[in-house]
């Protein structure tokens, strides 16, 4: 098990990066050249830079993905790819996305590109808090804790 982050943007990566390595899983930040750091990482964290093509990151990640692997995405259409791929897919406010409710979420994406398109504006996302990052670790670490039982009963 990997934990693979959609790291353009991402307003978790530290979180990431600081539970992966109390855990002892790999982490995987997959970003851009526009994002290139010549910062060091803990030893469990790999980074992987492509370039700035459109949806490059994405192609990157589902390549990478593996069964069993966590995805750190908000892109809906990414967590569509990675579902039926076997990840569990995590969003940075610490949902959860699955095959019973991706439909839902990929909806009323479309639903707001065609809003768009009409000229109509619809919301951004709110400013992240730290009550966003602590919903977001507790979730991560709770699916973390939930994946090592399950192995230890296997």
């Amino acid at each position: 098990m990997r934990i693979l982050i959609d790291g353009d943007g991402s307003p978790v990566k530290e979180d990431i990066f600081q539970i992966s390595e109390a855990f002892g899983i790999e982490a995987i930040l997959v970003t851009t050249m526009d994002h290139y750091s010549p910062r060091e990482f803990p030893e469990n964290v790999q980074v992987v830079y492509v370039d700035k093509a459109p949806d490059a990151v994405d192609f990157k990640l589902v390549q990478l993905i593996k069964k069993g692997d966590i995805l750190v995405t908000q892109d809906y259409g990414l967590a569509s790819i990675a579902l039926p791929k076997g990840a569990r897919v995590l969003h940075q406010l610490g949902y959860e996305f699955t095959v019973q409710n991706i439909d839902a979420f990929l909806a009323n994406r479309y639903l707001g590109q065609v809003a768009r398109r009409q000229g109509k504006r619809t919301k951004g996302p709110k400013p992240f808090t730290k009550l966003d990052h602590d919903n977001f670790g507790q979730k991560l670490i709770t699916m973390l804790q939930d994946k090592q039982l399950n192995e230890n009963v296997s």
